[in-house]
């Protein structure tokens, strides 16, 4: 009888769809639209023939994080090279250079601001702890609008185009980009199938935060891995294809550009180096990069100590609160012009190589080169052009370097525009390692300690390793290692970066301390269980019976079609639950709603005389929580099995009903409490 209903019905809906298209002659280009859409549909099926159609999606999506990745490098590199022509246009003029080396990426901060602030406000920040919280099942769909794809990409050329003043970059903001991108292809795909997936929107985000990595570097490895330690609580192995596939189109779609451009001759690496392969690094020297992740992690430390409080004092003090929350473009202007101040070329910018681009920055870190060991007689300048200007030694230069850089970091990231923070840690890092590796030249060249025999060493080798390991521990995470091994091409060096990294997070680790992203989503309060987890290690083991909300629509077993119609109107999940009776409240099973709705359908003489237990099917639920269990176990549950909602239940009788909405409710409960 059902089946019969639902054929009539889809006839009735059918053969009303068809009587108003023909009926419609006012459309103009009636029979050529019918003729494409059949061509539409014939070049669907031989498409779909090939492979799967979800399959050319994940390739449009790498392609198109690609050429956005592309035109956004583009417009940074001119901005770049406008604002670097304007200040050697006034060589001579102090004061004019100064205001031109001030004024123009305070204005670009102020503009992106403004204008993020004005268009959409949640296009603000890196975007990784928002997308986070989205894949582990939280629904936040002002973070995927159409509006604030535009408002990011703009933002971001704009704080991008402030250069190494603001020592931001545009990792995070990309990925989220990517991932709003994958978001409408889902639907435009899910469109063209004809159906309906639940689960392919969370696929999809997941694949454009690999894609999001990959476009940036034309690095699809890493890409994947930063995808699995950053993104997800749990990552699926159906998701790996689909992962490296998109990104794989990504990076070769970015690097093709880059060689079309003619940045580059043919695709090598983003960052060329020119390390020694005949003798990479002796063997006792993995003390030394063991030594260096032991820097690196306690640095991380300090760091990430420092950027809480910091987030902690502006989210209290009364200034910040309402300078961040009425004055957001003056606020940026502001700060961006005091630390423009600090790196003009002529004062304190002198001793920490300031007129160096973040990718300059990152190049001569990574020079093979030592530079504090050259000979007095040389006739080639092997220091840095920047790193020595003002005369003092490069240890000197790297050292306050990072001292100020600490803090001025610290500072920017509390500005409200896209910008992007894992580039500038791993410059920081590279510095780091930049820093231990002259002095270990220099100790070397002067044979105290190590000997005559390591006459050779390679510095660059402990910046590459000292960025992995200082961006690794910061974000607690092991895609860096491969990050960097991509990047340049040095695969010689995969096994020193690894140990380095790996110590460096196990110091980082220590003490449950939350990650840079962690932090980020607790001040911002977002409903992300691990991040909260950090913060608080007790709320996850909050009994559901403590923090789950009684659900009031419920239905009898014997409810009539009045108790169904209002159940209807006063609900919106598909799964109601159904009881023996109200005083009982024996949990008895679940009913969907679209069975609801064919009972109701029904004709009103025989709806009036049958209850609900004879007509629709009580279907017994998979898994059932106790009061008792804890709010990480219900969630745990609720993401693993791809459940739309769990029942509570205290020895068979119905405790509360917990859905996707309700553990947001909970997760910010929470939040609030940290």
């Amino acid at each position: 009888m059902k089946s019969n209903i639902q054929v009539q019905e889809n006839h009735l809906e059918t053969s009303h769809n068809k009587t108003t298209l023909l009926s419609d002659r006012l459309k103009p280009c009636r029979g050529a639209r019918a003729i494409l859409k059949v061509w539409l549909l014939k070049l669907r099926a031989c498409l779909g023939a090939v492979c799967g159609i979800e399959w050319y999606g994940y390739a449009i999506l790498g392609i198109l994080a690609a050429i956005l990745s592309f035109l956004m490098d583009f417009s940074v590199t001119k901005l770049l090279r406008a604002h670097q022509w304007l200040y050697m246009k006034l060589d001579g003029n102090i004061l004019l250079q100064f205001l031109c080396w001030t004024l123009y990426p305070a204005c670009l901060c102020a503009f992106a601001s403004t204008f993020s602030h004005n268009i959409c406000p949640f296009s603000t920040g890196s975007g990784i702890p928002e997308v986070r919280t989205m894949l582990a099942g939280i629904e936040l769909p002002h973070y995927l609008s159409l509006t604030n794809i535009f408002t990011k990409f703009v933002g971001l050329i704009s704080t991008l185009a402030a250069g190494s003043t603001v020592f931001l970059g545009k990792v995070g903001p990309f990925v989220h980009l990517s991932t709003m991108l994958g978001a409408y292809l889902d639907n435009l795909f899910t469109l063209i199938q004809g159906g309906k997936k639940e689960e392919a929107a969370t696929e999809m985000l997941v694949i454009a935060a690999a894609v999001g990595v990959a476009s940036c570097f034309g690095a699809p490895i890493s890409g994947v891995l930063f995808s699995v330690e950053v993104m997800c609580s749990h990552f699926a192995l159906r998701h790996y294809c689909p992962c490296f596939f998109s990104a794989a189109c990504g990076a070769l779609t970015f690097r093709l550009f880059t060689v079309w451009s003619g940045d580059g001759e043919t695709l090598l690496a983003l960052f060329k180096t020119n390390f020694p392969t005949a003798l990479p690094f002796y063997p006792l020297e993995i003390f030394l990069f063991a030594l260096l992740g032991l820097l690196c992690g306690a640095v991380s430390c300090c760091y990430l100590f420092c950027h809480r409080r910091f987030l902690h004092f502006t989210k209290t003090n009364r200034v910040f609160v309402k300078m961040l929350t009425t004055e957001k473009g003056l606020y940026s202007g502001l700060v961006v012009f005091f630390l423009a101040s600090l790196t003009f070329p002529h004062s304190v910018g002198q001793y920490m190589a300031s007129q160096y681009s973040m990718k300059e920055l990152l190049n001569s870190l990574l020079d093979s080169r030592q530079w504090s060991s050259q000979s007095h007689n040389a006739t080639v300048q092997l220091q840095p052009l920047w790193w020595c200007s003002s005369g003092t030694s490069i240890f000197s230069s790297l050292a306050f370097f990072l001292l100020m850089k600490m803090w001025m970091l610290v500072l920017a990231c509390t500005l409200p525009l896209p910008a992007g923070y894992f580039m500038p840690v791993f410059v920081y890092g590279a510095a780091i390692g930049r820093l231990f590796g002259e002095g270990v030249a220099y100790v070397s060249s002067i044979g105290v300690i190590l000997g005559p025999q390591w006459v050779s060493l390679n510095p660059g080798g402990y910046a590459l390793a000292g960025a992995a390991a200082f961006s690794g521990a910061v974000t607690h995470t092991l895609s860096p290692v491969l990050l960097a091994i991509e990047l340049t091409g040095q695969f010689s060096h995969a096994v020193p970066i690894l140990l380095c990294t790996l110590l460096a997070n196990a110091m980082a680790r220590s003490g449950n301390r939350p990650s840079f992203y962690d932090a980020l989503s607790i001040s911002k309060k977002l409903p992300h269980l691990p991040s909260l987890a950090k913060a608080s290690p007790q709320l996850p083991s909050t009994p559901v019976g403590q923090v789950v909300g009684m659900n009031s629509v419920r239905l009898q077993k014997a409810a009539g079609p009045q108790e169904v119609q209002q159940a209807i109107n006063t609900c919106t999940e598909d799964q109601i639950p159904v009881v023996d009776t109200n005083e009982s409240q024996i949990l008895l099973g679940f009913v969907l709603r679209s069975e609801l709705l064919m009972f109701l359908r029904r004709p009103l003489n025989q709806s009036l005389e049958e209850h609900l237990d004879k007509v629709c099917c009580v279907h017994p639920p998979r898994i059932l929580l106790s009061p008792h269990n804890t709010v990480e176990e219900a969630h745990n549950v609720l993401s693993l099995l791809g459940a739309p909602s769990l029942f509570v239940t205290d020895r068979g009788r119905l405790v509360g009903h917990i859905t996707w909405p309700e553990m947001k409710r909970i997760f910010e409960g929470l939040a609030e409490e940290v």
